[in-house]
């Protein structure tokens, strides 16, 4: 499987004349290219005047779903933003239903960065914004304040892999 976008466009005509004609493409480059990949290939189809053309099938959108009618224009700005951030990517869009805008919005401006765990984020910003006396140290339960922030929506987390805990603010 490519890290690199890729989309499988198929020519219709040919499809439903059960012939498979069709061409992977870098959903990743620029609409106008990805366009004329889709343009060369239906003008080499086996079937005359093929026009009509779908998504049959994509590899490295990191668990996001292109839709078989998806616009090239939004599946080359999902491509771009999962190439770009890579699972978490992915893992965003599946977060916000699809909403690219949403999306980019968390990572841009929401993100807090990568940890071991909530807990491990919530002690940091703890003891980095708080002075806290030597004696009360280990009282301090910070799995609780990480479950409460995340139960009371203040924060959402996206985990990448074995303590691979990606912390946003949910804002």
């Amino acid at each position: 499987m490519s890290d690199t976008p890729k989309i499988y466009v198929a020519d219709l005509a040919a499809y439903n004349n059960g012939i498979l004609h069709g061409r992977w493409i870098d959903a990743t480059q620029d609409v106008d290219d990805i366009q004329q990949e889709i343009a060369t290939m239906l003008q080499d189809s086996p079937i005359p005047d093929a026009e009509e053309h779908a998504i049959h099938d994509y590899e490295g959108f990191s668990g996001y779903d292109v839709n078989e009618y998806d616009g090239i224009e939004t599946v080359q700005a999902i491509a771009t933003f999962i190439e770009e951030h890579g699972d978490i990517g992915g893992l965003l869009l599946e977060h916000w239903s699809g909403d690219l805008e949403q999306a980019e919005r968390s990572i841009e401006d929401n993100y807090c960065g990568q940890y071991k765990s909530l807990s491990d984020y919530v002690q940091e910003l703890t003891e980095e914004t708080t002075e806290i006396p030597e004696s009360l140290r280990f009282y301090i339960d910070y799995a609780a304040m990480a479950r409460d922030m995340e139960l009371s929506g203040d924060v959402f987390t996206l985990q990448t892999g074995h303590e691979e805990v990606h912390v946003f603010w949910n804002h």
